[in-house]
């Protein structure tokens, strides 16, 4: 599955997706992930600036962002004001998180954008994906119970009570869209705005509405 989703070599967090077999279980790894690399990150490219959280020096971050350890933020990413970052968060090389965006147990590959109004919780993710103003990635389930996700015909349980989406690489995220708990967008998807996605939405596809998917041209 990974493979078809994510390019790895695009996260600091590679030694850890390589460890599991979907890419959600990451996820239940990642704050013991953080701790044991931010540890050994080279002093001179990178500033510890608080409890578990570590910043490349080459970063920008806004004086009135929140910073939550555990915490990554890598080479030219940028943290723009009011960006809320609760911890267990890894911000891959050259992203942005953007004005009153919130993250939380979430990794950014490298070259994501989430620049406006975003919620990241429980969810990856992939290479230079973009979420348009006011997406939303929907971690819990109205009633509770452990998410699954549908996957190429197959149901796989995650035995996550949290977990929102996998977001695969070059994928773009329509304005206001909500993507439901255990959604999976495959690699060089377009999600229509005001979208409400849940399930497996294949490669190269535009979601326009709800079973209406239409592979691209």
């Amino acid at each position: 599955m990974q493979e078809k989703l994510l390019a790895k070599n695009h996260t600091i967090a590679k030694p850890l997706f390589e460890s599991v077999e979907y890419p959600w279980e990451a996820l239940e790894r990642l704050e013991e992930f953080i701790l044991a690399l931010g540890n050994v990150l080279p002093e001179d490219k990178f500033d510890k600036i608080g409890e578990n959280i570590w910043v490349a020096k080459t970063a920008k971050v806004a004086p009135m962002a929140y910073l939550q350890g555990p915490l990554i933020i890598c080479d030219n990413a940028e943290v723009r004001h009011c960006a809320f970052i609760r911890g267990t968060v890894i911000v891959g090389e050259g992203c942005v998180v953007g004005n009153s965006t919130e993250l939380k147990g979430s990794i950014l590959f490298d070259g994501v954008q989430a620049p406006h109004y975003n919620y990241i919780g429980d969810s990856v993710l992939g290479y230079k994906a973009h979420t348009g103003a006011g997406v939303i990635t929907s971690n819990l389930k109205s009633d509770k119970s452990k998410v699954t996700v549908l996957f190429e015909g197959d149901k796989i349980e995650t035995y996550r009570k949290k977990f929102g989406a996998i977001v695969g690489d070059n994928t773009e995220v329509g304005c206001n869209s909500v993507l439901n708990p255990g959604t999976i967008l495959g690699r060089n998807t377009n999600v229509y705005p005001l979208s409400m996605v849940r399930g497996y939405v294949p490669e190269n596809s535009i979601y326009k509405q709800r079973g209406e998917v239409c592979e691209k041209i």
